[in-house]
């Protein structure tokens, strides 16, 4: 077997440091419109935290959970809101222990024509003001929504 034509890595493309910043600032918008303070997380591809920002009233609770959510997106390329449902399946049910794994709506993964850049979490309103500032600050800079 000749390991010249075996492909020995892929492409991964990350949302930059520029996209993440922006992102958080529209977050910020959207929620203050929405009535809301939070923490915003920003993540790569992988996993790791790319950029990140938190009111000054906002509990300290929520930064965690801000990152946990946005982990949680990006892991699987999907938003953490439909987590409920799948931890409902005793086949998947026991990665309900996970200490990273977020169920609660809010986290998105931040996808580009198609391929996840990178994953977006928010904490600091209801899960439903979580992910009505992620669907509107992913909209409004061109983010493809799952």
């Amino acid at each position: 077997m000749n390991t010249d034509t075996i492909p020995k890595s892929s492409p991964a493309s990350s949302i930059t440091r520029a996209a993440a910043g922006a992102l958080i600032a529209a977050v910020h918008t959207a929620a203050a419109r929405i009535g809301f303070t939070a923490a915003v997380a920003v993540t790569d591809q992988g996993g790791h935290l790319k950029a990140f920002d938190r009111t000054d009233d906002a509990p300290f609770l929520t930064a965690e959970v801000a990152l946990d959510k946005a982990w949680t997106a990006a892991s699987f390329h999907t938003p953490t809101h439909a987590w409920n449902d799948y931890l409902t399946n005793p086949r998947i049910a026991p990665l309900a222990g996970h200490p990273r794994l977020m169920a609660v709506g809010g986290g998105y993964p931040i996808t580009e024509n198609g391929h996840c850049i990178g994953g977006l979490g928010i904490s600091g309103g209801s899960y439903e003001q979580d992910q009505q500032a992620a669907e509107e600050a992913l909209s409004s800079l061109g983010f493809d929504l799952p």
